[in-house]
């Protein structure tokens, strides 16, 4: 018997080489196509015909290991822009990082995404990860990691301020009278905070949707915070059923903390999966993608990783037990290294299986098995509150997106844990979650106060 209402959440959340670290080498991968807007149309169609609440699209402002990883990725606000002409209701999440760009410019091609599509926009908000970030845009260092933050909320602030300057009903388009806006539902803003200012109004009227659902990333105390101020999705990876129920209560004690209800924000874990009509034919595939993994990439990946030479070890070896104060030093993402670490230690798992684990779900569950052992585990979680949904992430592509909808999709309506049809036409009705009202700004209001 159901224990819970509604239904999960879905995301197909696509890596523009497949969320498995060696899968662009799979012979089944679509790895020639990764820079044509075809694969892209092909995917996101079938996300729509699976009825995903969002298509959610990775960001990284870097280029590494260019010879044997693939590391290039389009711009993914332009590449939405460009599917949203080729599909009717599907989300269009798009990552964006606040740490190199201004809140003027995010805001307005948000509000043209949000416009474009009908209000099916989403921003995946993200304050980047490296150093060699730093250096692309000229900059000497990667801002510190709390700091990043504070940096992070003064520009969602802004930015929502942006696009609060025009009201609902600013636009008038009166021919006789020749006026085509309400001047007075026209607001200038004066924003002057510690790291970003703004002085006039955003030349895109309010978007369709108020604002693009706002999604936050990450685990940190530092995310969580983010998360419980302006979160209306958040993405996280949990390896187990109970750090997600932990971590589920510690998101809803955040937003009481900040005096909003508990459905206004929706999680999502990453779950990669690899799908077999046995069990036995999932765990197949499972080691042909794993085997393309060389001992010295696993290695070298978790070394970056963690920002610690492990070359001097025996890949077959556990992970050395004195590395645990190295998610504290970390200026990257602390909470995946924290996470990494755990893991490597709870399992006993060597630097090869750590890195190969790392390497096949960056960082989230890896799953393996049939489709109705993975509506099991998705049963069991949303039951259990430990999230309200999943972003799917196919470790190859397009062929595990395609698994998903054809033999996952129908095991969890007949379940009645998903859609059948839409019954919206945005992103904000697909997932449960209200307009937000054109708010009163002060001048001189402070992201502060």
């Amino acid at each position: 018997m159901r224990k819970r209402n509604g239904q999960l959440r879905l995301g197909a959340f696509i890596y523009y080489s497949g969320h498995h670290a060696a899968g662009w080498r799979h012979p089944e991968s679509g790895v020639e196509d990764l820079f044509r807007l075809d694969m892209y149309k092909k995917l996101a169609q079938t996300a729509e015909r699976g009825k995903f609440d969002m298509m959610f699209f990775a960001d990284l402002l870097y280029a590494v290991n260019v010879e044997k990883a693939a590391s290039g990725m389009l711009d993914p606000q332009t590449l939405l822009a460009a599917l949203s002409a080729v599909t009717n209701k599907l989300g269009l999440t798009a990552t964006v990082s606040t740490t190199y760009n201004e809140p003027y410019n995010v805001a307005r091609k948000f509000a043209t995404l949000d416009h474009i599509s009908g209000g099916r926009a989403a921003w995946n908000i993200v304050t980047s990860q490296l150093d060699i970030e730093a250096h692309n845009y000229g900059k000497p260092k990667h801002p510190d990691h709390n700091l990043r933050y504070e940096m992070a909320n003064e520009f969602v602030d802004l930015t929502k301020q942006l696009w609060d300057s025009w009201e609902d009903d600013a636009l008038v388009f009166d021919r006789k009278k020749g006026q085509f806006a309400d001047e007075s539902k026209v607001k200038e803003i004066d924003f002057q905070g510690r790291f970003y200012a703004a002085k006039g109004r955003l030349n895109v009227p309010r978007p369709p949707q108020g604002y693009p659902v706002l999604v936050v990333a990450g685990s940190s105390e530092p995310g969580i915070d983010s998360a419980g101020r302006y979160g209306e999705v958040v993405f996280t990876a949990q390896q187990s059923i109970e750090s997600a129920k932990l971590f589920y209560q510690r998101i809803h004690a955040k937003l009481e903390e900040y005096g909003r209800s508990h459905d206004s924000l929706k999680i999502m874990p990453g779950i990669s999966p690899i799908i077999g009509a046995t069990e036995e034919e999932a765990w197949k595939k499972h080691q042909t993608l794993q085997d393309l993994i060389s001992p010295e990439d696993a290695v070298q990946a978790v070394s970056q990783f963690i920002n610690y030479d492990l070359s001097k070890y025996s890949y077959d070896q556990p992970l050395p037990k004195n590395l645990s104060h190295l998610a504290d030093q970390s200026n990257g993402m602390k909470s995946r290294v924290q996470l990494l670490l755990d893991t490597a230690y709870k399992e006993n798992l060597s630097i090869l299986e750590l890195g190969r684990k790392m390497l096949g779900a960056r960082g989230h569950i890896q799953f393996v098995g049939t489709p109705d052992q993975l509506a099991d585990l998705m049963e069991q979680w949303f039951e259990e509150y430990a999230c309200d949904g999943f972003n799917i992430m196919p470790p190859v592509i397009p062929g595990d997106l395609d698994d998903f909808v054809d033999y996952v999709i129908p095991v969890l309506q007949k379940r009645g844990l998903f859609r059948k049809e839409y019954t919206g036409n945005t992103l904000r009705e697909h997932l449960g979650l209200e307009r937000p009202n054109v708010r009163c700004i002060q001048k001189n209001e402070l992201s502060s106060h």
